[in-house]
């Protein structure tokens, strides 16, 4: 085999294409990928990691939320990290653990989902893109068995059926459908027993995104990697919702608005805060 002219495109960009970006990276050069690395023996050093994302179904849509803070150990690494993503236009991704390679994964994503749409033509189903997100993950197992473990949340409206749908993640690459509620991260379990008292069916996009940061606050109440909304430095959660008419992140005007509104809710149900 003749190497490629100085200069010229690689083979592997000329030759037939296939609908996935990972398959094609795989071939072109699998050290790119996550999985194709060789991690050096020893212990994994503390890194960022990402925590407490929420997902709910409402009248029409999903809404998907996450906090803004990173530990590493018992420290704060950011204030700042956003959680919360668009995978295309009608579906959203959240994600929880290591944030560096949470980070790569949803690049990836979104970048296999673009390219499936540009060589076919046509967007795939929501639970196609559920299980390209399953065989990512599955593909990091080695990663998450070192350590370094990337839990997403992947929600979104399916066209086909005309409702609010979402999905959880196991490190192995399970994929499971969840119905109304969700929450994955350090909160999640804080986040889920409001979620389950705050949520009801029919509820409005409105109604769902006062919930989500209602959740969040009481995930922050109690679990110290997860930072509810900062009033004084005005950093609030990232908030979106997934509709017919695609993914639209909620303003953060709109955002303080809501969080006023529940510190209200709060305050006149005795909470001492």
């Amino acid at each position: 085999m003749t190497p490629d002219a100085p200069g010229a495109l690689p083979r592997s960009f000329h030759m037939t294409g296939t609908s996935s970006f990972l398959d094609f990276l795989a071939a072109h050069d699998p050290s790119l990928l996550p999985t194709g690395r060789h991690l050096p023996a020893g212990e994994v050093p503390a890194a960022p990691h990402a925590t407490t994302i929420v997902a709910l179904t409402f009248d029409g849509g999903v809404v998907m939320a996450g906090d803004r803070r990173a530990t590493a150990g018992p420290m704060i690494a950011s204030r700042h990290i956003e959680k919360v993503f668009p995978a295309d236009e009608y579906s959203a991704v959240g994600i929880a653990g290591t944030a560096g390679l949470a980070l790569e994964l949803v690049r990836l994503f979104q970048l296999e989902l673009e390219h499936y749409e540009k060589i076919e033509g046509s967007l795939l189903s929501l639970d196609g893109k559920a299980n390209r997100l399953a065989t990512m993950i599955r593909g990091s197992l080695g990663l998450a068995m070192q350590g370094l473990a990337v839990v997403p949340l992947f929600g979104g409206y399916d066209l086909d059926r005309g409702v609010g749908r979402m999905f959880s993640f196991d490190v192995t690459g399970g994929r499971y459908e969840e119905t109304d509620f969700h929450a994955v991260g350090s909160g999640s379990v804080f986040a889920r027993g409001s979620l389950k008292k705050l949520w009801w069916p029919g509820m409005n996009a409105s109604d769902a995104v006062r919930t989500a940061v209602h959740a969040l606050v009481d995930a922050a109440d109690d679990d110290s990697a997860t930072g509810g909304p900062d009033t004084l430095r005005r950093i609030w959660p990232v908030v979106a919702t997934v509709t017919a008419s695609g993914y639209l992140r909620v303003e953060d005007e709109a955002l303080a608005r809501t969080v006023a509104e529940v510190d209200a809710i709060r305050r006149a149900e005795g909470d001492p805060r």
